[in-house]
């Protein structure tokens, strides 16, 4: 049984919610392109590239792309995206996730980021959380999506531990897999009858104790 020493984190649904902005900046591609998608819809974006989703989207609209544009189209997308972030403010960091971080480091635990977002560093120093990270991994630095566990062995290298000493803090079920993929311990936020892969599930980080995870 190894003891854990580190806690990696997702970013998006785990300490802030940036959904709704990617939502507006594909909402806004769509309507420029002739039509428009529900917030239903766009649930079935979470987790998946950029790429991907544009795939997706146009699949939705009917339009058809080529690859040249499609790349013009996503490179749009993400520069009202990064607009939009970079007026991002603390009061949009999730309830509980700078309290848990504090704590978790105030027990000599390390911290990483394990995000597939390329603008992670952007956000975090928007909402003032960036010195809580012992390291951060995101989409500059790994290639492999989850359910690979790319990101967060990356992770575990950076900070200098072994997998099997790391816990994933996770909201979707790629990377509840990811983290699982990667022998690692995952605490999921948010559903239970959704994360049923996670060794726990609470509904943020608000909810998350240190004898929660030293039980783990």
């Amino acid at each position: 049984m190894s003891k854990i020493k580190a806690c990696i984190f997702d970013l998006d649904g785990v300490i802030v919610d940036t959904a709704v902005y990617h939502y507006k900046a594909w909402r806004r591609l769509a309507n420029q392109l002739g039509f428009d998608f529900t917030e239903e819809q766009n649930e079935e974006l979470k987790g998946i590239s950029r790429i991907e989703s544009l795939k997706i989207i146009l699949n939705w609209g009917r339009v058809t792309k080529s690859a040249e544009e499609m790349e013009e189209l996503a490179t749009l997308k993400n520069t009202w995206y990064v607009d939009m972030i970079t007026k991002m403010t603390p009061d949009e960091i999730l309830p509980g996730a700078k309290e848990f971080l504090e704590l978790v480091r105030s027990k000599n635990y390390l911290t990483a980021l394990g995000s597939a977002s390329k603008n992670s560093e952007t956000i975090l120093n928007q909402i003032g959380l960036i010195n809580l990270f012992d390291a951060l991994v995101d989409g500059n630095k790994v290639t492999k999506s989850k359910p690979n566990p790319e990101v967060f062995l990356v992770g575990a290298k950076e900070l200098n531990v072994l997998p099997e000493e790391c816990v994933v803090f996770e909201d979707a079920i790629a990377g509840v897999q990811a983290a699982k993929n990667g022998n690692m311990k995952t605490v999921g936020i948010g559903k239970a009858d959704v994360l049923t892969e996670a060794d726990i599930v609470v509904g943020g980080l608000n909810e998350m104790t240190i004898e929660k995870l030293e039980n783990l």
